[in-house]
This record gives structure tokens, C-alpha cells and sequence, in this order.
């Protein structure tokens, strides 16, 4: 007996969304149907939150149509979809944690009686409609009184009966233990079955296999693949999101064969709440690139480096001293570091100039009782400007009109006026153009030459191949691979990152 043909709910079709000069999504198709969970996958920039605003009335295309049940619709926000119904459950669960759980289920609904809320029956219906999820709890008691799983599905009965046809969760797993994911599935293959069209968007690719029908993958805002997931395993999967068919270049045999250095950092049993205990030295004259996909607790290593986020346990040796790192002060005192992942956010400050932004970590390293004069600050930042290749008109502008390579290398510029011992860089070609992707890369094998020690985060496998002299892989906030020398290569690195039976561990 052949399988019914699939109902398409939800469709998008050659969807463009232009922001400026930035082309966030070039004529992508997605089609969810009913009585589906549809995995949506992609790197930090692929286009997933953008083409979920679009579904869900968040933003408007600049090209393309959505189709409800065949029908074109036009959404103008979030409740104009939700009156189509088009729901959605994110990670931080968008309910009111200071009243009850009755009131969040029907809050701007609620059942009157004679003019007045009637709480009675707010309550009992309350009851009546959790029933169903398997939940049997004190609707009158706070939301906050529960845990993150009860509230994320307390979340999901709310966006279900608002709206009824799609439902889109997006990272809801991000913060539940193993046995709350699998409550929630229970509760998603439940609404499977009774016809709801599910969009999933996750970074654990075992939950995607465990749950999902079928998935599309998203790179650099284009669609790379839609297809079921039957016919795919993880290592297509991981592929697929990292853009390559790993025939690129092998690692150079200059890298492979080099002696090291001594030790300049060593990080022992260093760990914090959700991120297993890990061990890591870092030579001179080394680069130790990072790969895992998003979510594998990259960024999060190198936050712990840096003292961005506190540790619970674990030690950092500096040229074989133990140095304490509680926060991004000890770590520039020590001789971090840091260039993060969100140049924007965490990195530029944009309304200071090209010179100041240049000259703030060794002013703070310093003190501000030795205050750079104004002529030592020109000439460091003149230095810097040069070595890096950063074009402005001067270096007083503001850093915000620079382009995203430009602001890069001002970031990059700043630590290395400190004259670091250890180097971390998160994403440090990221959405910048190819000259400078090209000018950040030779950059990175200068100071490895120099005698810095690096550690550097790339999702860009061949960069990663291309500088490292040893490669860490991570996987489910754990480190679960290190390459080595002539170990190195893409086929590897995907076997770790996918966690197949091959992968490469020393």
C-alpha cells in the first residue's frame, strides 16, 4: 500500500529577503505539510531566523509568496500569522512567569462572567486542556514555579490552540536534560499525529533523527537540500550545513611536520555547568583550530578561556604558572586575548574611534593612571593600521562606518597592541568579504610564525584545515576529537563532528 500523499500547510516559494547590500535569503523553498515534523538546519547566518520571521509574519519578503493551504497570504506581523494559525515556542519561553499557569493558557481570552474574569472556569478548562499533554498540575500555582520542560509545553498548548495548523519551535531543547527532551517529543508526536505541521529548528542532530520527518538545510541564505530524513545520515547532514564535499585542500606539510614550541597555556580539567571538564595546551608558534557545529560549545570554551563566563572547577597555567581568570580583566593581565564571535555586539565599541578602540585594551591593561598620551595613541594605532592593512579615511572616524574586514582587523589590532601571550579568535572571518577573509587568514599564519600561541573557532573547514597545527573537535559541549600533523583532513573532521565510528581521537 503506497504512503498518502503529503497536504502542504505552509509554503514559501523563491523567498528573497534583502537587508542593505546583504542578500539574508536568495529564492528559498520550504513546504511544510501536515502531520510532519520539518527540521530546519543551518549554520549562524544560513538564513533559518530569517526565513522563520517570514513564516511567521516577523518580517516581509522582498520577493517570493507564502501559500496557507494553497492560498497566497500576506502577514503584516506575528498575530496576523497566529490569526492564520501559525504559531511559535522559542527557547526563552515567551510567557508571564508571575502568574499562573491557567491565566498564560488564556491570557487576552479569557472566559467572563457578568463583566469579570471567571477563574473558575479558567481554571477547569485549564486543567481540561493539559490533560491532553499529559500534564496534571496546579494551574492556579506561578508558572515560574515549574520547570523549563513543563513551561515549554504549557507554551506549546497556548500556541496550539491560538493557532492550530503550524507550529514552529525553535531551539526549544536548548536548556531541558535528556529526559525532558523526551517528554517534549512525546508531546510533538502527539500533535503529529493529529495532523499539526511541525517546524523544528535545532542544533542537536541526534534530536533531528530522533523527531523529525524530514529537514532543509540552509547555507549562506540559499537552500541547499530538502529531502526525507530516511535517506540521509548525519555525516550527509554535516556535509551539507558546512557547504563542502571535502575535496578541498589537505593540510599544508610545512604544519604537519613542525616541532613545537614550549608550552605557553595549559587549561586543565577546566569546565562550567554545561561544558564537560576539558584538557588543552597551546605551544608557541601554534595554531589550535576548533570545528563543531553550532552549538557544540565552541563559543563557550572560549568564553571560559577568557573569563567571560566563571568556571567551576578546572586550573589555567601560564608559561607553567597557575593564573586565576574570573573575569576579562585577569585575562588581559595575563596576556589574553579575545576577538568574539559578534564583532558588532561584543567586540567594537561603535561610536569611539578607529584610534581609541585600538588603544583600549592596552589602556586598560596599563591602568588609567598611565594614561596614553595622545601622540602615543597615533602612533600605535598608525602602527597597527598598517601591519593590518585597515582602511579608513582617518583614524578618528567612528569604528561603526568601517566595513565588517575593517572592524575585524581593529579588533584583531587591539589585542595585538597588548603583545599577547595567547590568542583566542571566534569566527574571525565571518561575514566579511574575500579580500579580507584572505588578509584575516595570512594574518593568523604571520603570528603563528611570530611565536603566538593561537586558538582559533571557524565553521570554515577548509580555513581550518589550512592554518592549524592541531585541530579540536567539539560535539555536544564536549571535546571529543584532537588531529594531529598528517591527521588532519577534512574527511576527519566531518567522521568527528558527525560522531560515526571513524572519527580520529589522540
Amino acid at each position: 500500500m503506497s504512503e498518502p500523499a503529503a497536504r502542504p500547510v505552509l509554503e514559501a516559494r523563491g523567498i528573497v529577503k534583502i537587508f542593505g547590500q546583504h542578500r539574508a535569503l536568495d529564492t528559498v523553498d520550504f513546504t511544510a505539510n501536515a502531520g510532519e515534523v520539518h527540521a530546519l538546519l543551518g549554520e549562524n547566518g544560513a538564513g533559518k531566523s530569517t526565513l522563520i520571521k517570514i513564516l511567521t509574519g516577523a518580517y516581509q519578503p522582498d520577493g517570493g509568496e507564502l501559500l496557507l493551504d494553497g492560498q497566497p497570504i500576506s502577514l503584516r506581523d506575528p498575530l496576523h500569522g497566529q490569526g492564520y494559525g501559525i504559531g511559535t515556542v522559542y527557547q526563552e519561553v515567551n510567557l508571564l512567569p508571575n502568574r499562573s499557569v491557567a491565566e498564560n493558557l488564556f491570557l487576552g481570552r479569557q472566559p467572563t462572567r457578568f463583566g469579570l474574569v471567571d477563574r473558575k472556569k479558567i481554571d477547569a478548562q485549564a486543567r481540561e486542556l493539559l490533560s491532553r499533554y499529559g500534564l496534571d498540575i496546579d494551574v492556579r500555582a506561578e508558572l515560574s514555579e515549574y520547570s523549563v520542560a513543563v513551561q515549554q509545553i504549557v507554551a506549546i498548548a497556548r500556541a496550539v490552540e491560538l493557532s492550530g495548523k503550524v507550529l514552529v519551535l525553535d531551539e526549544p531543547t536548548a536548556s531541558l536534560d535528556r529526559n525532558e527532551v523526551q517528554r517534549l517529543f512525546e508531546v510533538v508526536r502527539g500533535l503529529k499525529a493529529n495532523g499539526l505541521a511541525i517546524i523544528f529548528i535545532t542544533h542537536f542532530l541526534d534530536q533531528v533523527f530522533d523527531l523529525a520527518d524530514r529537514v532543509t538545510i540552509l547555507r549562506n541564505g540559499r537552500k541547499v537540500a530538502s529531502q526525507a530524513l530516511d535517506t540521509l545520515n548525519t555525516t550527509d547532514v554535516v556535509r551539507m550545513m558546512l557547504g563542502k564535499d571535502v575535496a578541498f585542500e589537505h593540510h599544508p606539510t610545512a604544519l604537519a611536520g613542525a616541532t613545537r614550541g614550549q608550552v605557553r597555556v595549559a587549561f586543565k580539567g577546566l569546565n562550567r555547568k554545561g561544558l564537560l571538564p576539558f584538557d588543552l595546551t597551546v605551544h608557541e608558534g601554534e595554531v589550535v583550530g576548533v570545528a563543531g557545529l553550532l552549538g557544540s560549545g565552541r563559543t563557550e570554551v572560549a568564553r571560559l578561556m577568557f573569563g567571560v563566563d566563571g568556571s567551576d572547577g578546572g586550573q589555567i597555567l601560564v608559561d607553567g604558572q597557575p593564573v586565576t581568570i574570573r573575569n576579562p580583566a585577569q585575562a588581559v593581565a595575563a596576556g589574553f586575548g579575545f576577538c568574539p564571535e559578534d564583532r558588532k555586539i561584543d567586540g567594537i565599541f561603535g561610536d569611539l574611534s578607529v584610534r581609541e578602540n585600538i588603544i583600549i585594551a592596552l589602556q586598560a591593561k596599563l591602568g588609567w593612571f598611565k594614561a596614553l598620551n595622545r601622540e602615543d595613541q597615533v602612533e600605535l594605532a598608525g602602527r597597527y593600521a598598517e601591519a593590518l592593512d585597515i582602511r579608513a579615511a582617518n583614524h578618528d572616524m567612528p569604528v561603526k562606518l568601517l566595513s565588517g574586514g575593517n572592524q575585524q582587523k581593529v579588533i584583531l589590532a587591539r589585542w595585538l597592541a597588548i603583545d599577547p601571550t595567547f590568542l583566542i579568535l571566534d569566527e574571525p572571518t565571518r561575514g566579511i568579504d574575500v579580500g579580507a577573509h584572505a588578509e584575516i587568514v595570512r594574518t593568523i599564519n604571520r603570528l603563528r610564525e611570530e611565536g603566538l600561541a593561537l586558538f582559533v573557532i571557524s565553521s570554515e573547514l577548509d580555513e581550518v584545515v589550512a592554518y592549524s597545527n592541531r585541530v579540536v573537535v567539539m560535539r555536544d559541549r564536549e571535546m571529543v576529537a584532537e588531529l594531529d600533523g598528517d591527521a588532519i583532513a577534512p574527511d576527519a573532521i566531518v567522521q568527528a563532528i558527525a560522531g560515526t565510528p571513524q572519527e580520529a581521537r589522540s
